[in-house]
């Protein structure tokens, strides 16, 4: 055996400890799970709610398209464009059936959640066919766009885009319009309320009124309360205000500023 030989230090072999392997699985799994958080909370929503927004800009900017360009087999089987009204009157909404379920049939727009907030609406509020899929749910049942009684629509508070992610922010007198093929329904926000899952009557025709006729249409919007939980629900109230045809252009709540 050489001098060199015998100065060389042995190498020992790491024991692999069971704990350290269990250690570390622990921690990779952390760190995917937070990393799963962190998409699932703000990047994934933001990346949502940009689809979402895009998504109802577009299926707006078709029905702009539709009338301005109608092709003449569209014409004969197409739902009668409301006519234009003269200064001052006051337009009739036009009486919408209730969608089926996932069917797109309108667009949510506020002024205070931004110019770019645009969500799509559709019919039924299960989560796998609208909610997590194409944005606000109309509860079957509930009345139309425009109509006496109880327009009734569910959307998300947190992930999936969030739509109602600032319901809790609207002020009294804010606009919201529901935009169709044939114009634009305008609500005007009144009040914000907390109930139970199980207080169900805030859909009847008058909300939480058992019994009582509708005089007027309401918009309710519910969505879960607080904040990444489901332990109340949150509703927002508005009052039918006016319905413009697509022939006049658009409303000016549509554009009036967010006070």
């Amino acid at each position: 055996m050489t001098e060199s030989t015998e100065l060389r230090p042995r190498r020992t072999r790491r024991k692999v400890s069971v704990l350290g392997v269990v250690g570390e699985l622990l921690v990779t799994v952390g760190v995917v799970l937070l990393l799963y958080v962190a998409w699932q909370m703000w990047i994934g929503d933001a990346i949502y709610g940009a689809e979402r927004n895009a998504s109802g800009q577009a299926l707006s900017q078709q029905w702009e398209l539709d009338y301005e360009t109608p092709s003449a087999s569209a014409s004969a089987t197409a739902e009668p464009t409301p006519e234009p009204t003269e200064t001052g009157s006051v337009a009739t909404p036009v009486k919408m059936s209730e969608p089926a379920d996932a069917e797109r049939f309108a667009v949510m727009r506020i002024p205070r959640f931004g110019d770019d907030y645009a969500v799509e609406m559709a019919g039924g509020i299960t989560r796998a066919r609208t909610l997590d899929t194409i944005g606000i749910g109309h509860y079957p049942g509930t009345d139309m766009p425009g109509d006496i009684g109880n327009f009734a629509v569910a959307a998300h508070r947190t992930t999936w885009g969030k739509p109602f992610n600032r319901i809790a922010d609207l002020h009294v007198g804010d606009a919201i319009v529901v935009e169709t093929k044939q114009g634009w329904y305008t609500y005007r926000f009144r009040t914000l309320e907390y109930v139970k899952p199980s207080q169900v009557d805030v859909l009847l025709a008058v909300p939480q009124q058992v019994g009582v006729e509708a005089t007027e249409g309401y918009l309710t919007m519910t969505s879960c309360s607080p904040m990444y939980a489901m332990t109340e629900r949150i509703v927002a109230y508005s009052v039918f205000e006016s319905f413009t045809p697509r022939a006049d252009g658009k409303p000016a709540s549509l554009t009036e500023a967010a006070a």
